[in-house]
């Protein structure tokens, strides 16, 4: 990072400042997520004193000598395993970019992160990783609508299947799903999104785990989930199986609705991987949407838990209105079975969930189009309220008879509760269903 020669560094008789290292303890108490958001993997001596990283637009770095420039291709290239040792060229790596790395891999307690341009970007980076022409993908269901595309239509036309499971199977469902797969190729990975989008079903990833372990021991196919739903607040699946979780950062990470990035993270044997993906194809963040993640994690769990406490009480509201068919949320588990992995799995039911009117298209717009402070708007976890119709937006392309077998009805609004007043919500909602 920039800095102010000394006459020693001119002289040339001592290395070159390192940063200091980072404080992660004080005592035998380790420090919570929240603290380290507001200065880890940043050393303010490096550049100029600033309190807060620059932000570094430059497309490459200068190398200290032709031999760390060697040392440092050598890892980029994969000819030496751990990666750059340094900054190499702004597709590879860059400051910005790596302490917003840092900070991200603290609250999951993952190895290694790794940022990209977006949540799909994310995602295709990582099945590019590890998928191969006639290979299987097992996932539950529903996805992202376009991870199923991605998945179903861009890897089908390499001779790609898949086979999936309801995100609420049991472990014997669930197994007999991978046996069939396990039949027809090799098992190249199993894809999860718990909770799912936009039915807020909870996989039982702790099952997938012990189904992957005895059935397909030997290979070991990565276990990959989509976390953007809970994550990094409510749900940790790196401690409950999965090898690598990956995130639409764009939402709660943003989570101010200015900027579009994805992550994922696990263990330095698979980001390696990964990074060696993302080195070729070209898919990491900017350094300027980079700086401001870094600003939106230092308030990731403030904004979090208020939306999260004004999610309950509007969730709790709803729930008793006569126009209401259901909501779908992790607070209010349908069943037993729901209830157990919410217990196993989750510390927060979270602040978007599935809202069923009574009646269909007509009355879910008529609904959406009264709002007058939630804004009709895809996406989730800003610090506003949004809500948006799922069959006719998000999952638009999803085949109708998919649809109604995931439960994705016309009926259905997806909801993400912000940061404002609650009370100031529920008469925004209370008006809403008067208008139906």
């Amino acid at each position: 990072m920039p800095r102010k020669p000394d006459e020693s560094d001119l002289t040339g008789t001592t290395p070159r400042r390192r940063p200091k290292p980072d404080v992660l303890a004080i005592g035998n108490r380790r420090l919570k997520p929240s603290t380290l958001m507001m200065g880890h993997g940043f050393d303010p001596a490096l550049s100029e004193g600033s309190l807060k990283p620059p932000i570094f637009l430059t497309s490459t770095f200068v190398f200290e000598s032709a031999a760390a420039g060697k040392r440092h291709f050598e890892g980029v290239t994969g000819k030496r395993p751990g990666g750059a040792e340094g900054l190499v060229y702004s597709r590879f790596n860059g400051p910005n970019q790596e302490i917003a790395e840092d900070r991200l891999g603290v609250w999951e307690d993952a190895e290694d992160a790794l940022l990209f341009s977006s949540g799909m970007s994310a995602i295709a980076t990582v099945l590019l990783t590890f998928v191969q022409p006639g290979d299987v993908i097992v996932h539950s269901a529903p996805l992202y609508a376009a991870t199923e595309t991605l998945i179903g239509r861009i890897l089908g036309k390499f001779g790609v299947t898949w086979l999936d499971f309801p995100a609420g199977a049991t472990e014997a469902e669930i197994a007999a799903v991978v046996e069939q797969a396990r039949a027809q190729g090799r098992v190249a990975m199993i894809y999860l999104e718990s909770p799912a989008n936009p039915t807020n079903v909870l996989v039982d990833v702790q099952a997938v785990a012990r189904v992957r372990d005895a059935l397909l021991g030997e290979e070991k196919p990565p276990i990959v989930i989509d976390n953007t739903f809970l994550g990094p607040l409510w749900h940790h699946p790196l401690g409950h199986g999965a090898d690598i979780v990956v995130y639409s950062l764009t939402k709660y990470a943003g989570g101010h609705s200015d900027l579009v990035a994805g992550g994922a993270l696990g263990s330095l044997a698979h980001m390696n991987q990964v990074r060696m993906m993302r080195n070729t194809i070209g898919t990491i963040l900017d350094p300027n949407s980079a700086w401001m993640l870094l600003r939106s994690l230092e308030t990731l769990e403030l904004r979090m838990s208020r939306a999260g406490e004004n999610a309950e009480r509007i969730c709790t509201w709803l729930r008793d209105q006569p126009k209401v068919e259901k909501v779908v949320y992790l607070g209010f588990p349908e069943t037993e079975r729901q209830a157990d992995i919410y217990r196993r799995h989750c510390t927060g039911a979270g602040s978007t969930f599935s809202l069923y009117l009574k009646g269909g298209e007509a009355e879910a717009f008529r609904f959406l189009d009264a709002l007058k402070i939630a804004k009709l708007a895809v996406s989730l976890g800003g610090t506003e309220t949004l809500a948006s119709h799922p069959a006719a937006m998000t999952h638009l392309s999803v085949p109708d008879e998919r649809k109604r077998a995931l439960g994705i009805g016309d009926n259905m609004v997806r909801i993400s509760i912000g940061v404002e007043d609650a009370d100031d919500l529920i008469a925004d909602f209370d008006q809403a269903l008067a208008a139906i």
